[in-house]
C-alpha cells in the first residue's frame, strides 16, 4: 500500500514520527530546484538517508511525492507571501487532503484568514477528509489554542516570522520546550534547524520530531550562504 492510499491514525503518525526527522522538500519561486520531478528526487534521497516524513507544497507535487515515496507526507499549500499563506483558507486545505497528503499543515497564528473562516473551521474539513492537521505557529499562546481547536500536531514553523516574534539564526528552542510543556498533542520543532546537533538539541528540549528543510534540500541557499562567508575575505 503506499502512502497516498493510507490513513493514519494521530496515535499511529504520532509513534511513527517519535524522536525522527522529517524533510522539507520545497523550494521557493523562481528556484531552478522548483521543479516537480526534481522534489519528487529530493523526497526519495530524504527517504534512503533516513528520513521518516516528507514535508512538501502544493498539490501537484503532494501527490506526485505520496506516489513516489513509502512515507507520509505532510501537505501545505503556499498561496502568497504575506499575511496567512501557508494554507490559508479550507479550498487550499481540502486540496491537501485530496493530494494525498497524510497530514494537512496550516498557519494557525492569530492573525484573519483570507476566506474569514477559523482555524477550527479548517481542521473540521480536513479531519472530515481523513486527514490530519498540523498547525504552524509563531507563539506558546497560538499553539495552545490550535491544540484546543483540534491539531494533532504543532510545529514552531512561523516563529521569526510574524511581526512580534524573536528574529534569531537558529531554532526556537525555548518556544519548543514551552509547548512541550504546555500542550499533550506532539510538538514539531521546525525552522532554522542548520546542522544535527540542533536538530538533538530541539528533541532534548521537548520536540516529539524535527523538520529540516535548507540545510537538507536548498542547494540554492547552500550556495548562497558558502559564497557570503568567502566574500567578507
Amino acid at each position: 500500500m503506499t502512502t497516498q492510499q493510507k490513513k493514519w491514525t494521530a496515535p499511529e503518525l504520532a509513534a511513527a514520527l517519535r524522536g525522527s526527522l522529517i524533510v522539507s522538500c520545497q523550494a521557493p519561486p523562481g528556484d531552478p530546484m522548483r521543479e516537480t520531478g526534481t522534489l519528487v528526487r529530493l523526497a526519495r534521497s530524504g527517504a534512503a538517508g533516513g528520513g521518516a516524513a516528507i514535508r512538501a507544497n502544493e498539490p501537484e507535487v503532494v501527490a506526485a511525492i505520496a506516489a513516489a515515496v513509502d512515507l507520509p507526507v505532510i501537505g501545505l499549500w503556499k498561496d502568497g507571501d504575506t499575511g496567512v499563506y501557508i494554507t490559508p483558507t479550507v479550498r487550499h486545505a481540502l486540496a491537501i487532503a485530496e493530494a494525498g497528503a497524510a497530514v494537512v499543515a496550516a498557519d494557525a497564528t492569530g492573525r484573519p484568514r483570507p476566506d474569514g473562516s477559523a482555524f477550527a473551521d479548517l481542521v473540521t474539513a480536513v479531519h472530515a477528509a481523513g486527514a490530519l492537521v498540523m498547525a504552524d505557529v509563531s507563539t506558546l499562546d497560538e499553539g495552545i489554542t490550535a491544540a484546543a481547536r483540534g491539531a494533532d500536531f504543532v510545529s514552531t514553523t512561523l516563529s521569526g516570522y510574524v511581526p512580534g516574534t524573536p528574529r534569531q539564526s537558529g531554532p526556537d528552542l525555548d518556544l519548543v520546550a514551552a509547548l512541550a510543556a504546555a500542550i499533550d498533542v506532539p510538538v514539531v520543532a521546525e525552522g532554522r534547524i542548520n546542522t544535527p546537533a540542533e536538530a538533538a538539541a530541539a528533541l532534548e528540549r521537548g520536540a516529539h520530531c524535527v523538520v529540516v528543510g535548507t540545510a537538507i534540500t536548498a542547494p540554492t541557499a547552500l550556495t548562497a550562504r558558502f559564497a557570503a562567508g568567502l566574500a567578507k575575505h
